[in-house]
């Protein structure tokens, strides 16, 4: 059985884009996108959702529900949340520049990988071909520029770095690109993150 997402918002936009980060980040998962909690538990009946991103003011209104799932609730927020309610959660920032949203779900999904707790989606509840590693789908130089572009090195300093000229650095991203099918640095970054190539911290 494929694990499913929930992701309760209002906020259509803010839904649809955090749907898009997490089928990228965790591509084996069933995002689903509700507009009220009511919505979300019909559909629920069938197959059980695993984890619920679900914004500040629809939790405070079905606290009962989601204060039963600590582990599997993120909450969605745009400012610092004060009401004692929310500190049973994990939260998740929206207002942040994407760069910073990317880092903080990959964050939320290494602590569930971590997670031992049945809740989290450590290497036990994904199917083998999930599981993260190393790529092979680029050459051993390829991944040493991936590594460099997503800890933000332009690219004079790659070749710098590297001991090759611009030229070459360019066309290694270049050639990076059309094999990932990856076009912009943020999913650039999801892949080197989730394929070991860096470590959350160092980017």
């Amino acid at each position: 059985m494929i694990p499913r997402i929930a992701i309760i918002d209002q906020n259509t936009l803010e839904a649809m884009g955090l749907k898009s980060i997490l089928s990228d980040i965790i591509p084996m998962v069933d995002v689903s996108v509700f507009s009220s909690v009511k919505e979300m538990l019909d559909e629920q009946v069938e197959t059980p959702f695993f984890h619920y991103f679900v914004s500040s003011t629809l939790l405070l209104t079905h606290t009962d529900f989601f204060i039963q799932r600590p582990h599997q609730t993120i909450v969605l927020t745009t400012q610092p949340l004060a009401n004692a309610t929310f500190q049973h959660f994990h939260t998740l920032n929206t207002a942040q520049m994407e760069h910073g949203l990317i880092k903080s779900i990959l964050q939320l999904h290494q602590h569930g990988h971590g997670n031992h707790d049945g809740h989290g989606y450590h290497h036990g509840n994904l199917p083998e071909h999930a599981v993260i590693g190393p790529t092979i789908d680029i050459s051993p130089r390829e991944v040493q520029v991936l590594a460099l572009v997503v800890r933000g090195y332009i690219n004079k300093e790659i070749a710098d770095l590297l001991h090759i000229s611009l030229p070459t650095v360019i066309t290694h991203r270049k050639n990076i690109c059309e094999k990932l099918h990856l076009h912009s640095v943020s999913a650039l970054t999801i892949y080197a993150v989730t394929h070991g190539i860096v470590r959350i911290e160092e980017i």
